[in-house]
């Protein structure tokens, strides 16, 4: 399974994420387990498999 590290402003704020979704308000993420955080005023700027990141970047 690939969990994603995200990564706002240069700094990894999240790890092991599976599960995203970007709408008009932000981003939503889940972990693995389920737990979910959400990022207001934010958007997804790249998605890297091999490097195993998300980058989000503010709105």
């Amino acid at each position: 399974m690939c969990e994603f590290n995200v990564i706002l402003n240069g700094k990894s704020i999240v790890k092991d994420i599976v599960y995203a979704k970007a709408d008009p308000t932000g981003v939503t993420v889940k972990d693995a387990l389920g737990q979910s955080k959400q990022f207001k005023n934010c958007k997804i700027v790249e998605v890297d498999v091999n490097s195993t990141r998300l980058v989000l970047s503010n709105i």
